[in-house]
């Protein structure tokens, strides 16, 4: 145990900054809002497992070594942050060349939510400026005493876990607004560009945002 986890008042440091980071608003969580409120809450939901298995990928490729390539290799940074940019653009005009009344069975559906689950999934693991963070944030909690792969993967297990509880609250709460929303006249209508624009807009954050930091 003592070899995955810092000290206690360390420990407590971590989760309070993990509880600050989890909560701010960011790409990943304006992709699970528009999700839930163009598809469901179970879109959402499907969505916030999707990004935190993706989350998870990172935080190990962090502990393996996957962060210190990113730093030194620009190549290999960009190819996979145009990747993941292309895929949320591809996101976007899926949306958009949609139909405006999807039915239930189409919006909920098990092939339907592995398929969202999925779009999280990889909209998530290819940012690699989660990688970047993860590198750059673990270490301030780690035990230089013990194994440092260990450690950032417990850790960053411990921040996925927590990032999916409020990811979670985002999309309950989304998914409040949604029938009210959906009353308004020309809602589904207009949904659908929201969704788009939301999707494209944060495929053109990603290709176009100069810093290397979460």
């Amino acid at each position: 145990m003592d070899m995955l986890f810092p000290s206690w008042p360390l420990m407590v440091a971590f989760f309070a900054a993990s509880v600050a980071l989890a909560v701010t608003p960011g790409p990943a969580v304006v992709y699970i809002i528009t999700r839930t409120l163009a598809q469901g809450r179970g879109a959402g939901l499907a969505s916030t497992a999707g990004v935190a298995l993706g989350n998870l990928g990172n935080a190990t490729g962090a502990a393996l070594g996957l962060a210190a390539l990113f730093a030194v290799s620009s190549l290999a940074f960009t190819l996979v942050k145009y990747a993941g940019a292309a895929y949320l653009v591809w996101l976007g005009i899926r949306a958009l060349r949609a139909r405006d009344a999807a039915p239930a069975e189409a919006r909920f559906g098990d092939a339907s939510l592995r398929r969202i689950f999925r779009d999280g999934f990889f909209v998530a693991l290819l940012n690699p400026k989660t990688a970047i963070f993860f590198a750059a944030f673990l270490p301030q909690f780690m035990d230089p005493s013990a194994s440092a792969p260990l450690q950032s993967i417990a850790l960053g297990a411990v921040f996925v876990v927590i990032a999916c509880i409020t990811d979670t609250v985002y999309v309950m709460a989304a998914s409040m607004l949604a029938p009210l929303l959906s009353r308004m006249s020309g809602a589904a209508s207009a949904g659908r560009y929201v969704t788009a624009g939301a999707f494209i807009g944060l495929g053109i954050f990603t290709a176009t945002a100069g810093g290397r930091g979460k």
